[in-house]
């Protein structure tokens, strides 16, 4: 089974505006993915339907075994600590340094602090942001914010 699957998904919003219309997707555990498209094109609808913040109004969203379709309120905190998302305004802790930020996606997750330990180092070198840990946010550039949220999605890889 899929990590991720849609099938036959449709979005329709009020004004008789169609976001998604018949969507159907496979993405399997480990796969990494990017939503590309022109404004308007449906990627932030698809998205926030992942996180459950968007019910779909046609069709079938399941991922991990979790039945989007028919999730309780409850359990939405549970389904989105395992999935990493990278939005297009970031999300960034801004009281939090970078590290910080890198860190609270495992904390949320109930990651072990030596794994945690591990983790982030090793995801700073990935994105090249080892002499940014302790910088918070605002001194950061758009692109090294970038950065940092990639890695807040890379950590749940």
């Amino acid at each position: 089974m899929s990590m991720i699957h849609l099938e036959n998904i449709s979005k329709l919003y009020s004004g008789d505006v169609m976001a998604l219309d018949d969507i159907t997707l496979d993405i399997e555990s480990g796969e990494f993915v990017s939503l590309v498209g022109m404004s308007g094109a449906g990627k932030t609808t698809l998205v926030k339907i992942l996180i459950a913040a968007e019910r779909v109004d046609k069709g079938k969203v399941v991922i991990s075994d979790w039945d989007i379709t028919k999730i309780h309120r409850s359990d939405i905190p549970f389904l989105r600590r395992q999935i990493g998302v990278v939005f297009q305004d970031y999300k960034l802790l801004e009281k939090k340094t970078v590290y910080e930020n890198i860190a609270f996606a495992l904390q949320v997750c109930g990651s072990a602090p030596s794994l945690i330990k591990k983790l982030v180092p090793d995801t700073l070198h990935i994105v090249n942001l080892n002499d940014k840990k302790n910088n918070y946010p605002n001194e950061l550039s758009g692109g090294e914010k970038q950065r940092v949220a990639i890695a807040r999605a890379l950590v749940h890889a």
